[in-house]
């Protein structure tokens, strides 16, 4: 599990305000739309909308707020156009840090993650200066509390998993984006996914100390909370020890 990856378990385990719920909810609604426009407003023929549906739901997202989205996306409601924005660069300590956005200014997003980056001691990089360090990859994340872990991964692997990882407390299975839907079934007749969605993961990553760790986090999350933005990856890692003292300061 990257170290971005546990952050992300970190963040979960505090709990979501009613502010983020919100902000949350736009940029799933944002994602519904662009799918949706892309490739249709029917979930069994646009392989991106089932999953971007899936997600929504497991964030707890009202099926009218989804159903609204994919009316949105099929020009059955107004709403401003939205384009998707590929932002590359590095944070402090040299992790190279990819930002997924949509957005219907451009210019202002790419002016907002600029200033974010400069103010935590990073820089942009040119198109192509970091997105060769990472794979689109499907990647659920199950706990492992109360469960047989080998029983979970074999059944992960029998449904087409590429790969198995075990942390503390967690178990992040690896797949093809392709296969995340049919390795998911497969898990959740043992347990429901903490999460399962494609994401950005590194090739190789860049192992931190706790202060050089919370440099970065602090950069990544403050680009998770710019509204304009959708995915954050970055290739930063650190130690279980690192990681502990981080849970204690979240």
């Amino acid at each position: 599990m990257s170290g971005h990856s546990k952050w992300a378990q970190i963040k979960r385990q505090k709990g979501v305000t009613d502010a983020r719920r919100g902000q949350l909810f736009t940029k799933l609604t944002r994602e519904i739309i662009v799918v949706v426009r892309e490739g249709g407003p029917n979930p069994e023929s646009n392989f991106r909308l089932r999953l971007a549906i899936q997600k929504a739901r497991d964030k707890n997202m009202p099926s009218e707020n989804i159903e609204r989205a994919i009316k949105r996306g099929s020009g059955e409601l107004g709403g401003a156009s939205l384009s998707e924005v590929i932002i590359e660069g590095y944070g402090p300590n040299g992790v190279a840090v990819l930002v997924e956005a949509l957005t219907d200014n451009r210019n202002r997003t790419l002016q907002e993650v600029r200033t974010l980056f400069s103010r935590h001691g990073g820089s942009l990089g040119a198109s192509g200066s970091v997105s060769w360090i990472f794979e689109t990859r499907g990647i659920i994340t199950i706990e492992t509390d109360g469960v047989n872990v080998e029983e979970l991964a074999l059944a992960a692997i029998d449904a087409g998993a590429d790969d198995v990882k075990e942390e503390k407390g967690y178990l992040e299975i690896h797949t093809t984006p392709q296969n995340l839907e049919t390795v998911r079934l497969a898990v959740e007749q043992i347990k429901l996914p903490v999460s399962a969605e494609v994401q950005r993961v590194a090739k190789s990553t860049v192992v931190l100390d706790e202060k050089e760790a919370i440099q970065t986090l602090k950069l990544l999350d403050h680009l998770e909370e710019t509204d304009d933005v959708q995915h954050v990856s970055a290739n930063l890692d650190y130690s279980e020890a690192v990681l502990e003292k981080l849970r204690a300061q979240a």
